[in-house]
């Protein structure tokens, strides 16, 4: 039997929810993995009522948690500068440590996984992508032989949610009342749809995938907050749905792109068809092709079991067996002003016939090949032009815009990218 001495720090509900399925499955745990887990002491600032633990030192300082004698710390207290503090000090005890904080190493990556190295410390993070979902190890183990070309994946359950109900004809506002409700959205929503959550998943994945660095130097982030219903409707009119899309991809050997913000994706896809507060990810490589995973992306029980399965992990391998994150490549990120989409244009006018003409002489100004119709869809007295761009660069759409937006008439003008 094998035994794994553990201190978590933080006590919220993922740290309790930790602490109350180690107690719950600790036979399932051992019965396939051979493995006992101790809990020696918990890092609390105050109680928490839903769960009194019983036989376990509670520290008020969670530092002090690194006093006692255990192999591994948990850090789960969120943040990005004290939870820095915490592991920096952790492994400079030469304490492993599991973390479920995307945010600290988005945000400080680099120079955690550097000290890990230089102190021969292990860090596992497993649950900070898609909780308890395993795509940190499939990368890092199971596609060891492949070259991956394109990581990209809807990576926020709350985007994704109200996303599916606005599809279903819902409005953006009632949506997030409703996931709020639930309990998908926090009661500020903005890191989920403003992208940020989404952003630092891929950020940590790219990292893995292309040896980009954390944080990166060049990222584009949008939310969903423009998005709206109707535009799902006239999506559909061309065989497309939309989704918050997150995406690393290798362009060549030394170029990456790294974004996430909205787009339009052909009805057939995989990815497309994931609805409500799942995760999903699509991974092309050169050996399998594409392999799809999707999960629940958050949650205490999906959370657990990814931290669990980093101390099983731990226990079961020799100390100098296990990898750490990838060196530093010498990957560059594309400027996102460089990097070309197909696009929908959307324009609202009082007569399309008028305007149809100046359009298309807009995007021959260019050199931008384009189709344009007019929609047959009436939700409002105004009439509406679509128009599909072939491949253009996002520095010449931001100029075909500003040419658009003065043409007399168009009552609105909505853009989204149509995903490679």
């Amino acid at each position: 039997m094998k035994n794994i001495r553990i201190g978590i720090c933080g006590w919220g509900n993922i740290a309790t929810g930790l602490y109350e399925t180690i107690l719950k499955n600790k036979d399932e745990i051992y019965s396939k993995s051979n493995l006992e887990i101790d809990i020696v002491a918990i890092g609390a600032r105050r109680d928490n009522p839903k769960c009194i633990p019983e036989n376990v030192v509670i520290e008020r300082n969670i530092f002090d948690v690194l006093n006692h004698k255990i192999d591994v710390m948990i850090e789960l207290i969120g943040g990005v500068d004290t939870s820095r503090e915490l592991i920096l000090n952790s492994i400079d005890k030469g304490i492993d440590v599991v973390t479920a904080n995307k945010a600290v190493l988005f945000n400080h990556g680099d120079e955690i996984f550097q000290k890990a190295r230089d102190k021969n410390v292990n860090i596992l993070f497993e649950s900070s992508v898609c909780a308890g979902t395993p795509i940190i190890k499939l990368l890092q183990e199971e596609l060891a032989a492949n070259t991956i070309s394109k990581i990209s994946g809807m990576l926020n359950g709350t985007s994704n949610f109200i996303m599916t109900k606005m599809e279903e004809g819902a409005n953006f506002d009632e949506t997030l009342l409703l996931a709020q409700k639930n309990g998908y959205a926090e009661p500020d929503p903005s890191f989920d749809i403003e992208g940020m959550d989404a952003a630092h998943k891929i950020g940590i994945l790219s990292s893995l995938a292309f040896g980009t660095s954390l944080p990166p130097s060049e990222f584009h982030t949008e939310g969903i907050k423009s998005i709206e219903s109707d535009d799902f409707m006239y999506a559909a009119e061309y065989g497309y749905t939309i989704k918050h899309l997150a995406v690393a991809a290798m362009i060549d050997n030394h170029n990456v792109e790294l974004r996430a913000h909205p787009v339009l994706i052909s009805s057939s896809e995989y990815l497309s068809n994931l609805k409500g507060v799942r995760n999903g990810i699509e991974i092309e490589t050169d050996l399998i092709g594409k392999m799809h995973i999707a999960g629940s992306g958050a949650g205490q029980g999906s959370t657990a079991s990814g931290i669990i399965s980093d101390l099983v992990f731990i226990a079961n391998k020799d100390k100098n067996e296990l990898k750490q994150q990838n060196k530093i490549n010498k990957t560059k990120l594309i400027p996102f002003k460089d990097i070309e989409f197909r696009n929908y244009f959307h324009i609202k006018t009082n007569n399309a016939n008028d305007i149809e003409k100046s359009v298309n002489k807009i995007f021959e100004s260019f050199n931008v090949q384009a189709e344009v119709f007019e929609s047959k869809n009436k939700n409002n007295e105004d009439d509406s032009l679509i128009i599909i761009s072939k491949l253009i660069s996002e520095s010449t759409k931001f100029d075909v815009i500003n040419k658009l937006n003065k043409l007399e008439n168009i009552n609105s003008l909505k853009t989204i990218r149509i995903e490679k």
